[in-house]
């Protein structure tokens, strides 16, 4: 069982929804990303998603494009970022950490050199925006081997069909995009959300994670009424980006947010 199935099933039996926070490696600055995990960890978060930087970010919105420019200034790559996760390591080795981000830097690695340095590293799921179920079956099987859930992107407009292409291939959970277009965009309509739900429950058993414009700790509240995780993205990268100049301020404005999202989740 890998560490994402096991945390879903322990969260599971104290009813308890997922948070997951995601933040871009490197940004502000390559220091900052260790002791801001280990920090989101303290306060209550259950896995952690790692952005990956890259020149394209085709599904970011303006904020997290922004942050992978912040990296990528600092010579952020897929390589450094599975260097600085080793280092989160060192001493955390219960958290489940997951690497979203872009096709592009894996093909360059290749599927094989990629999977063996994501499981040095201790990977536990990999989500690439761009690349759908059916094309991901050279790299997911590869991933499958070493215990690494490929995970994927639900839209709005996903079919039932489209739900089973990416049960029978997923793992870890399903991540469901509740707003059309880039990250950060447009506004939570719960009652799509409970429609979609509703429906993807029927053709998966594998846990469901909202996010794509979860903001508030009252937003987090309604999603995990209704699903298993929250993920939460471009509201902590703008406390970065509104902070440049002063990191530790950024950092305890994420700690706050996530805090208050924990407990309005909990309730």
């Amino acid at each position: 069982m890998s560490r994402l199935a096991a945390k879903f099933r322990a969260l599971k039996k104290i009813n308890r929804c997922a948070l997951i926070p995601f933040i871009t490696v490197g940004d502000p600055n390559p220091e900052f990303t260790v002791p801001l995990m280990h920090a989101m960890v303290e306060v209550g978060v259950d896995i952690i998603e790692l952005g990956v930087p890259f020149s394209d970010p085709m599904a970011d919105g303006p904020v997290i494009q922004r942050a992978s420019e912040r990296a990528l200034a600092h010579k952020i790559g897929l390589r450094n970022v599975l260097d600085i996760v080793k280092v989160f390591r060192k001493t955390d080795q219960k958290t489940p950490v997951v690497l979203m981000g872009y096709l592009n830097p894996i093909e360059i690695l290749g599927y094989q050199n990629f999977t063996d340095k994501a499981y040095d590293a201790d990977i536990d799921g990999v989500l690439t925006v761009d690349l759908p179920p059916e094309e991901a079956k050279a790299c997911s099987d590869l991933l499958n081997e070493k215990n690494i859930d490929t995970i994927f992107l639900l839209a709005p407009n996903s079919t039932p069909e489209r739900v089973k292409k990416m049960d029978a291939i997923g793992r870890g959970y399903l991540y469901y995009v509740s707003v059309k277009g880039v990250t950060g965009a447009g506004h939570l309509n719960i009652t799509d959300v409970d429609q979609k739900l509703t429906m993807i429950k029927q053709h998966t058993n594998l846990p469901m994670a909202v996010g794509f414009g979860v903001k508030t700790a009252k937003t987090a509240q309604m999603i995990a009424q209704r699903a298993d995780a929250v993920v939460v993205g471009s509201a902590l990268i703008e406390k970065i980006e509104n902070n440049l100049e002063n990191p530790e301020q950024a950092k305890e404005e994420i700690i706050e947010l996530l805090h208050a999202m924990r407990q309005a989740m909990d309730r």
